[in-house]
């Protein structure tokens, strides 16, 4: 199955609530403030945000619709075309380039996002780019978080450093970077705890694993990745501008796209942050975790080719 098809697949249902509620709205062959404002009322229940949804409605309402075409499709594709020119800026392929030295990439979010399984995912894809893989267990409140990283290290022959449940997160992590340095690794993940935003005392240990391996590469972390769960909706929004806070973000994925009516709401962060996007969790099969293309994105969200 060819990436257009998963992403087309994975986005079934926010594509198909989609599209089926704006031909909804638009049953005449003209649009009308009326309508317009309807458009911009649904894209904005859609998760999609009050800027994008602003800016879509002015494109269609300036552009020149020719009466014999079928104006659903004509909206469809005046929404691809924007989706496309506010996220062909944010691809971020090289991420999962080979690197020529170590790259360290701290991943976060709050609970349930699915930040291990993610990590698993990365790391399978930067394997199969020739980098050699280092785990880092630092999630050390939950003992199942420490067995299923071991699991995926085990899955795609990467390495993990772990400890104990309840030991130090960031001690975790310094080892991990110390004995990929000596062993010539190009990656190391480290897994941190799920953690709430709103969390002081867990967000200043989330610092603190940051501040640590600084004290063995002063660049690191290189990157700095957001897992963000798509069915949260617009709790995303807050959930960004707060981890960004801590430590500045590089980089989101946005996992579970597959399980909301609602995928708007990767237009909405995209509008907001400009942060790049790198990948798209679209299921629960460790393939599943797909480089993220705005062109694809696009032909997907509004599932025209």
């Amino acid at each position: 199955m060819g990436i257009i098809d998963k992403f087309k697949i994975g986005f079934k249902k926010s594509a198909s609530v989609f599209t089926t509620g704006l031909k909804e709205i638009v049953i005449k062959k003209e649009l009308d403030d009326k309508n317009l404002n309807n458009i911009e009322d649904f894209l904005i229940q859609s998760d999609v945000g009050v800027d994008a949804s602003a800016e879509i409605r002015s494109l269609i309402s300036k552009r020149k619709i020719d009466p014999n075409k079928n104006l659903n499709s004509e909206i469809n594709l005046i929404l691809k075309e924007y989706i496309v020119s506010l996220m062909k800026p944010l691809e971020n392929e090289n991420f999962f380039n080979k690197k020529k030295k170590l790259n360290v990439t701290l991943v976060s979010g709050v609970n349930g996002v699915g930040k291990t399984t993610t990590i698993g995912k990365i790391g399978k894809i930067l394997k199969s780019n020739g980098n050699k893989i280092m785990f880092a267990a630092s999630d050390t409140f939950r003992a199942a978080a420490i067995e299923q990283l071991e699991n995926w290290a085990d899955k795609i022959h990467a390495s993990i450093t772990k400890s104990i449940q309840g030991s130090d997160p960031a001690s975790v992590a310094y080892k991990a970077i110390d004995e990929a340095i000596k062993n010539n690794f190009n990656q190391v993940l480290i897994d941190t705890a799920g953690r709430l935003q709103n969390k002081k005392n867990l967000m200043e240990e989330y610092k603190k694993i940051a501040n640590v391996i600084k004290k063995i590469d002063p660049d690191a972390p290189h990157d700095v990745i957001l897992v963000l769960d798509a069915t949260s909706g617009q709790n995303v929004i807050n959930q960004v501008e707060e981890f960004n806070k801590i430590i500045p973000i590089t980089g989101i994925i946005m996992t579970k796209l597959d399980g909301t009516a609602k995928g708007g709401i990767l237009l909405a962060v995209a509008k907001k942050y400009k942060l790049p996007i790198i990948a798209l969790g679209l299921g629960e099969k460790e393939d599943d975790l797909q480089i993220f293309s705005a062109e694809k994105f696009a032909e997907a969200f509004t599932q025209i080719n």
